[in-house]
């Protein structure tokens, strides 16, 4: 519903906004301080959860799963263009206007982004609002998160928030340039993902029958872990290959000192 959405997503800006003053006022380092309000809210979430069960439609396979596959067939809005009637998803009508806003956000602040991120206080010499740049960052990625929970679940959000990037990180250290290859590959698992998902039986030789499909968010994350694990070994820089070979090759006279 509209009022669980919205009130999930003020959840997530609180969330990364108590992360900060605990780590800021409190001296802790900020993974502690996320480990201390992440299980202090969640330890509430149970509660709230075992008081009002009975009022809640809350389904375990789809908070870790989501339903992309049914996705399709909540469709809430039917308009024509070019003569074509056009079956736009429930989800489609969330995830598109945040999808922009993220766009238009990255755009538009990414040197304000790239200085506050890796140097708050160059950024304030600057005159840019480090503190300002991060929370409306923390926000975005809460909305992002909480508007994408439905349809795909939490594995599949919290993959995709991950291994793209560390992934892209391995191929790459200019910062555009990891935005850029980290959306490509989470797409590429996104596809290989689905595209398995549907396969997969049939590889396996299983009843269809019984088992027709796979999950496909499950599915999209071990894509997203497998092209992880592939960059990891073969990045030309920082792979696990390419360090193995350097310390095979012989050292020179002349690199030795000698």
């Amino acid at each position: 519903s509209l009022t669980m959405f919205i009130g999930a997503a003020v959840v997530g800006i609180l969330t990364a906004i108590f992360t900060q003053w605990v780590s800021r006022f409190g001296k802790v380092d900020e993974g502690a301080s996320m480990g201390i309000v992440f299980t202090t809210l969640f330890a509430l979430g149970l509660l709230l959860i075992v008081q009002a069960a009975d009022h809640v439609d809350l389904d375990a396979s789809c908070v870790l799963y989501g339903a992309i596959e049914l996705t399709p067939l909540d469709v809430v809005w039917r308009p024509q263009l070019f003569g074509y009637n056009l079956d736009v998803p429930r989800a489609a009508l969330v995830l598109a206007p945040v999808c922009v806003v993220n766009l238009l956000f990255v755009i538009l602040f990414f040197k304000e982004l790239r200085i506050s991120s890796f140097d708050s206080e160059l950024a304030t010499t600057m005159g840019i609002h480090a503190n300002v740049m991060h929370y409306l960052l923390m926000t975005l990625v809460a909305i992002t998160t909480v508007a994408a929970f439905e349809a795909v679940g939490s594995i599949i959000v919290i993959a995709m928030l991950i291994v793209p990037p560390a992934a892209a990180h391995l191929l790459t250290d200019r910062l555009d340039l990891m935005v850029l290859i980290s959306v490509v590959l989470a797409i590429l698992a996104a596809i290989l993902g689905h595209v398995t998902a549907i396969l997969l039986p049939g590889w396996l030789g299983l009843d269809p029958r019984v088992v027709d499909a796979t999950s496909t968010s499950g599915m999209m994350a071990v894509m997203a872990g497998l092209i992880f694990a592939v960059v990891l070994l073969c990045a030309p820089r920082h792979g696990m290959l390419v360090k193995m070979f350097r310390r095979l090759e012989p050292v020179t006279p002349a690199e030795s000192g000698g």
